[in-house]
């Protein structure tokens, strides 16, 4: 697109103007990594992210060290991040310990998460989908009593491996259990994760067509895998729908260690660029995000899933690209 041409996103349907992009890669693309990042890095790379515009961060997860190392300093890691009052700073929690851990930091915006999937929830956590769901209520008593901000997202929104599709009935049951047709005030955003990649655009469309109209739900945003490279086309789907929040990873590293085969997150420059070349505003400057990303494909020695990093390399292939 030149840097002349401007194209209304309401020409396409009910985009919206702009979408908030929040980074998971420290979180969801490290916990499926085995060299451990070092804390001074992790920082360095947060740094790096708020330079480059990002306003989200999910910096960590409260978890088992012994089972995701990679989470090993979630602690030390918020005490030594500087506080910002222009970037929400997020870390998600999986039972009740781990939200007492995460207020005990200081962190001001929490998630807690759960499984839609039975399976996958004794898997990833060894609670029953039932048991999981009072965790949650669990969860959001502990961070409300603490008084900080509660972000909530469903795993496997879209269906697991071994289960198949998520019954829409299970999700919105899910919802309305924890929190009525409408939510309390201090539910700032619900997150339908699609875990294991299985969402298609129509299940994406139905799924937010359903919560809009059984479920007074804050802003809902999308948490998509590109196990079967629907990655940006579940996002493309999820705008035309409205839909303003997405979860991407630098790089499109991610993956949960308890499915097999997963694979990684859509990926920050890739998801950052489909807007550019929308007319949709991130706030997110690509190079910046390219160059960070370089440099944790230099860590790890091997080359990630995303492609705008590799293709928008320099300054002439960005400016060819309207992005300057």
């Amino acid at each position: 697109m030149s840097s002349k041409e401007t194209y209304d996103p309401c020409a396409w349907g009910n985009f919206p103007h702009r979408v908030t992009l929040t980074e998971v890669g420290l979180r969801d693309g490290f916990q499926a990594e085995r060299k451990i990042v070092p804390t001074d890095m992790k920082l360095e790379l947060i740094a790096g992210l708020v330079e480059s515009g990002v306003k989200r961060i999910q910096a960590a997860s409260f978890v088992n060290p012994g089972r995701v190392p990679q989470m090993a300093d979630a602690d030390d890691l918020f005490q030594r991040l500087p506080p910002r009052e222009d970037v929400v700073f997020t870390a998600l929690t999986l039972n009740q310990q781990g939200a007492e851990r995460a207020c005990r930091c200081g962190l001001a915006d929490i998630e807690a998460s759960i499984s839609a999937s039975d399976h996958h929830s004794r898997r990833n956590t060894g609670f029953s989908m039932r048991r999981a769901v009072q965790e949650a209520e669990a969860m959001i008593r502990t961070i409300r009593k603490h008084g900080r901000r509660i972000h909530f997202s469903l795993q496997c929104a879209f269906g697991c491996l071994v289960e198949g599709d998520a019954p829409k009935k299970r999700v919105i049951g899910i919802l309305t259990d924890l929190f009525g047709k409408r939510p309390p005030p201090d539910i700032a955003s619900i997150t339908l994760a699609d875990t294991t990649g299985m969402a298609d655009p129509l299940s994406v469309k139905t799924a937010l067509a359903e919560i809009k109209s059984r479920f007074e739900a804050p802003s809902v945003g999308l948490h998509f895998h590109d196990t079967r490279g629907l990655g940006l086309v579940n996002v493309t789907a999820a705008l035309s729908c409205g839909a303003d929040m997405f979860d991407t990873s630098l790089g499109g590293m991610g993956g949960c260690p308890f499915i097999e085969g997963a694979a990684g997150n859509i990926a920050t420059g890739d998801t950052a660029y489909l807007m550019h070349t929308l007319g949709i505003e991130t706030g997110v400057d690509i190079r910046s995000i390219n160059q960070l990303t370089l440099k944790l494909e230099s860590f790890f020695e091997k080359k990630f899933s995303g492609k705008i990093h590799r293709v928008l390399s320099d300054s002439k292939q960005c400016s060819q690209s309207g992005l300057f």
